[in-house]
């Protein structure tokens, strides 16, 4: 047996995940299986853009914590790190912020749906970010120009021209109006 095939068959870890070649794509470990993400096209990069700048304002007007964007390194476990298309830590939980990447869970996490990687984010990065402890997951559909909020314990979705965020949410306070995210 070569070492590719004994590899292949074992858990991957941050360690190897650290060995990936840099070449464009988005590379992900999740729960030891990689998973490899080709990069993203224009409506995706001008919906997380747009939704960069508004949280952005929001955050840095109240100085509730640090915003950024991929690629960055979330490691959540030895064997899972993933790499959000945007990511909220607050001050509360600055330890978790390293030169390197974010070691923990962050409180917020948003993914941009995209046709490849839609059924990823719903499902296994959905359940992992919960399961890790970031306190809210956010799905937006540019397609249906819809931002879906998950704490764990409820999903409400938000579509409409105004997306207004739940008193419970991360971000309280926050409204965003759906043209200026989702027009191009």
């Amino acid at each position: 047996m070569d070492a590719i095939t004994a590899t292949s068959r074992m858990k991957l870890t941050v360690e190897d995940y650290r060995q990936l070649p840099e070449d464009g794509k988005r590379y992900e470990i999740l729960e030891g299986e990689l998973a490899v993400t080709p990069a993203p096209g224009t409506v995706h990069q001008r919906v997380v853009g747009r939704l960069y700048s508004a949280l952005a304002e929001f955050v840095r007007n109240r100085q509730i914590g640090e915003l950024f964007l991929a690629p960055l390194d979330v490691i959540l476990s030895v064997h899972t790190v993933v790499q959000p298309d945007l990511l909220f830590v607050s001050k509360e939980r600055q330890s978790v912020i390293r030169a390197d990447g974010i070691y923990g869970a962050p409180d917020l996490v948003v993914e941009v749906l995209s046709p490849s990687t839609a059924e990823r984010d719903r499902g296994v990065k959905r359940r992992l970010y919960l399961r890790y402890g970031v306190r809210e997951v956010w799905l937006v559909d540019p397609e249906a120009r819809t931002l879906e909020v998950d704490s764990g314990a409820s999903v409400i979705p938000l579509s409409g021209e105004v997306l207004v965020l739940p008193e419970s949410s991360i971000l309280d306070g926050l409204a965003l109006e759906a043209r200026e995210v989702f027009e191009e």
